[in-house]
């Protein structure tokens, strides 16, 4: 009794915890770029530039976050706390506005001094949702499970952006098509305060061995050449998460403003619903499947799925099309993820949860951030499309988006090969399984 009971309050704190962070995440990585485009700049190198300088700040936060909660082993405070901020730093993006910008300063042009707040904004609210959710929260997770069952939680986990993508666009995408951007993005930021204080009344979290050494040598253990070669599989792992996390940032950024704009259909919180709900539904049962397999011998076959997806996507015009081929693609993406998020917990080191969610970032975020929306940009600059909004001619994404992602992730097979020939790491989690 006492067993299931603790197993319910843990997948309690899972989904609320993880799927409130992906919320104000989905606001961040996706909505953000939509608040842009539609009331400061189209400019693709302005969106991707929002990208890649809150992906280097969120890594940074991570890295710093990560290895101060291994020392205190308090991650709950980490959690609760903040979320509460980050809550806050999101619902001030709606205060963030051309108009404001040139009554401020009116000597300076206006679109650059908004783009240049909304960057600075963004990067805050990307340190605080790193330290609280990247950091705090995914290493709470790595502490509280094992390899038995860390398939099936990443499995969940890996549906949550998607969920979140769904609630919100069910929920709140009419506040945005009316320009109640402020509203909206009080809403996600009160939602996520919410639960901060919830999170420092009720989340519990289990006893871990604490790494020895000066705070500064845990930031920088894992950045180390001698880490690496201790730990070969782990880095070959988040390789792939690299390569894997490139490809989708090519076209996430992208992804409504394409549907919206390109494909012109009228109804695409519909199309966008079915997509996520399918792939929600078969992230999480392949999840047991990935704990069933073994999560790094699957990265090849769920890459090939996603795959599959992204050439579906480039003739897919049509409602029911888009549904069938989205369905494809995010299902192959979420199961990477689940698939290579397992296999970096497995490869853990027990006392390092909070370190390796810096390299974590590093790898799923920071490279993938960088690279990808300026290969997505270049595409979409150089397809030079585009539509007429209310007089003001504007680019619009092309479908040539998802080849040039496919074209990135073929190159998962280097290091998904390499997990089945280097050594498994020492002192690693995948040992004891």
């Amino acid at each position: 009794m006492h067993e299931r009971l603790a197993d319910r309050r843990f997948w309690t704190w899972v989904v609320l915890l993880g799927l409130t962070g992906q919320l104000a995440w989905t606001v961040e990585n996706m909505y953000l770029n939509v608040f842009v485009y539609d009331t400061i700049t189209d400019s693709p190198t302005a969106l991707a530039t929002l990208v890649a300088t809150s992906a280097a700040a969120a890594t940074i936060a991570t890295l710093l976050a990560g290895a101060a909660s291994d020392r205190t082993g308090r991650r709950r405070e980490f959690i609760a706390i903040g979320y509460v901020l980050w809550g806050a730093c999101t619902a001030g993006f709606g205060l963030v506005s051309v108009d404001t910008a040139a009554s401020m300063l009116p000597m300076v042009d206006a679109v650059v001094v908004a783009v240049i707040a909304i960057v600075v904004l963004d990067c805050v609210m990307s340190v605080l949702g790193s330290a609280a959710n990247d950091a705090a929260f995914n290493a709470w997770v790595t502490d509280s499970t094992h390899p038995g069952n860390r398939g099936r939680v990443d499995g969940v986990l890996a549906t949550m952006p998607l969920l979140a993508m769904l609630l919100v666009f069910g929920a709140l995408d009419p506040l945005t098509k009316g320009g109640h951007w402020v509203l909206f993005f009080s809403i996600i930021g009160g939602v996520t305060a919410l639960v901060g204080v919830i999170a420092w009344f009720g989340l519990r979290e289990p006893r871990q061995p604490r790494p020895g050494g000066s705070y500064l040598s845990s930031v920088l253990h894992g950045l180390r050449p001698s880490t690496v070669r201790e730990h070969p599989r782990l880095y070959v792992a988040l390789l792939a998460w690299a390569v894997l996390g490139t490809s989708t940032q090519v076209f996430l950024p992208y992804l409504i403003i394409y549907v919206q704009r390109y494909l012109a259909i009228d109804g695409y919180p519909v199309v966008l619903a079915a997509v996520l709900l399918g792939a929600a539904v078969i992230s999480v049962l392949g999840g047991r499947v990935l704990d069933r397999v073994g999560p790094s011998r699957a990265i090849l076959p769920v890459a090939a799925i996603y795959v599959v997806g992204l050439f579906l996507m480039f003739p897919a015009r049509g409602m029911l099309a888009v549904i069938g081929a989205g369905i494809v693609m995010m299902s192959g993406f979420m199961l990477g993820v689940a698939a290579i998020s397992a296999t970096v917990r497995n490869l853990t080191p027990p006392d390092r949860a909070g370190q390796v969610q810096g390299l974590r970032m590093i790898f799923a975020v920071l490279i993938p951030m960088v690279i990808g929306p300026f290969l997505g940009a270049a595409v979409i600059s150089g397809a030079d499309e585009t539509f007429v909004d209310l007089g003001v001619v504007k680019q619009v994404p092309t479908p040539w988006i998802f080849l040039t992602a496919a074209a990135v992730v073929v190159l998962i097979v280097i290091p998904a090969a390499a997990l089945r020939t280097v050594g498994v790491a020492p002192k690693s989690l995948e040992t004891a399984s």
